[in-house]
């Protein structure tokens, strides 16, 4: 998904549109930033809730589930607002625990303990893969199935499946493609957002000269450093290689991996445009690096933080605003086309119980969604949400691209990774990424590294 802004005003309200061109063979979604509509529209559920429930679930009084995710903060705090509406259907109880990174290790801890979650939300498919491979997985319900008939395109559905059997329901969905910018720092610099790479230096180079180093990366956060890989090399090598790669039937020694590393070079090797330079980016975990980009009024720590349409969620910690001292342009295009890349979080049972199903049926709706929604920074693949569920223009049209695209998205590689290459702090890509962030001019160094622990990691 790409989303991208082209105007700003300095008075008065902004207004963003969208279209989203078929994105596996378009790869590029514009939007004109014209004018703003921060405030959430009313519809069904205004107050947080749907005002009719449009899904049946059973009665579940007395009986307690637990669900886990990597999620904290504001996210694992609008999560639980879903859960609590779960609670008020079914009479259980439903108790969120914090999972860390890598979750297949940790649900493996709970699990060789007896202790196993009755749900976990699982953020890569390498982790529903091993999921289901280790026997933890059950698979998903009529019920649930139903839900997922009526609301998910095939694509969806088919990254939940394994081998044919459903087992896990796609509750969230990411746009990894966006570029947010702090409007007044742009402003000042007399800086336009960029549609190429090349506008992108150009960019960079022209604020960090007014005083305000160009961007804001989040590098003790590996996953962040992956997910500027998978941009540049998807639009640099193409869908193609992108999947080859994401497959590891190609190697991580190819050329088109030296060449996207060496263009990432171009960005991470000049220290002014880092916020904190090198060493100040490896130390800057992924809710900061977004806060410190839209705090300090037209002199933040830096005027860009790359990330998905989450973003929107830390920015809500800070006193800008979304659609006005938030604007956002997509990531630019290396080769012919800007990428598109996407991401998400699965939710899988690990218990065959009635309570586990009932909550996958649950999060299958529109219903559970649009209570998430309505809180910012979150978008989901089912397409019976209302799209006045979302708090503003930039968000509802980020979410009717991604219903409009169907099928044609390309997902995080690094997510359909084994986990313990894709998925592991201060391992495989997320280390071998840091350490490339540390020192971009070792390209063939971080190249033998990448491959070593894939072929690992992959068997092969």
């Amino acid at each position: 998904m790409n989303l991208g802004g082209t105007a700003m005003r300095k008075h008065g309200t902004s207004r963003t549109t969208i279209t989203w061109a078929a994105l596996a063979a378009a790869g590029a979604l514009a939007l004109t930033a014209c004018g703003g509509d921060p405030a959430p529209k009313e519809g069904p559920g205004g107050s947080g809730e749907p005002s009719a429930p449009t899904v049946s679930l059973p009665r579940l009084d007395g009986e307690k589930l637990e669900v886990a995710a990597v999620w904290t903060g504001p996210e694992q705090e609008n999560f639980t607002k879903v859960l609590k509406e779960f609670e008020k259907r079914t009479g259980a109880t439903v108790t969120f625990v914090p999972a860390q990174d890598p979750i297949v290790t940790f649900l493996g801890t709970k699990i060789a303990g007896g202790q196993p979650p009755d749900v976990a939300l699982l953020p890569q498919v390498g982790a529903l893969v091993s999921a289901v491979q280790n026997k933890w997985a059950q698979p998903v319900g009529p019920e649930a199935k139903a839900q997922l008939d009526a609301h998910y395109s095939a694509g969806w559905k088919d990254l939940g499946a394994v081998e044919g059997t459903q087992y896990g329901v796609y509750y969230k969905a990411a746009n990894k493609s966006l570029i947010w910018y702090n409007a007044k720092a742009f402003e000042a610099a007399g800086v336009k957002p960029p549609t190429t790479w090349k506008e992108l230096l150009t960019a960079a180079d022209t604020l960090s000269a007014s005083g305000t180093p160009a961007v804001s990366v989040a590098g003790a956060d590996g996953w962040t450093l992956t997910d500027w890989f998978e941009n540049v090399y998807l639009s640099q090598a193409g869908p193609e290689k992108y999947d080859q790669l994401a497959q590891h039937k190609i190697k991580w020694t190819d050329d088109s991996v030296k060449q996207a590393l060496t263009t990432l070079g171009e960005l991470f090797g000049r220290k002014d445009f880092l916020a904190g330079g090198p060493a100040g980016a490896l130390s800057t975990e992924f809710p900061k690096s977004v806060t410190q980009t839209f705090t300090g009024g037209d002199r933040p720590a830096a005027a860009m933080v790359f990330e998905g349409d989450f973003v929107a969620v830390n920015i809500a910690q800070t006193e800008a605003k979304v659609g006005e001292d938030a604007l956002v342009f997509p990531f630019p295009a290396v080769g012919a086309k800007a990428p598109v890349v996407s991401g998400g979080d699965v939710a899988v049972a690990l218990k065959p119980s009635k309570g586990a199903q009932a909550l996958l049926t649950f999060l299958a709706s529109p219903d559970a969604a649009q209570i998430q929604a309505r809180q910012g920074g979150f978008i989901s693949p089912n397409k019976g949400v209302d799209p006045s569920a979302y708090p503003n223009d930039i968000q509802r049209d980020i979410a009717k691209a991604l219903i409009a695209a169907g099928d044609d998205f390309r997902f995080d590689m690094s997510d359909q990774a084994p986990a313990a290459f894709g998925g592991t702090p201060g391992a495989g890509e997320w280390k071998a990424l840091q350490d490339f962030l540390a020192n971009p001019s070792d390209v063939a160094g971080a190249q033998a590294k990448l491959e070593a622990d894939a072929a690992k990691a992959y068997g092969n």
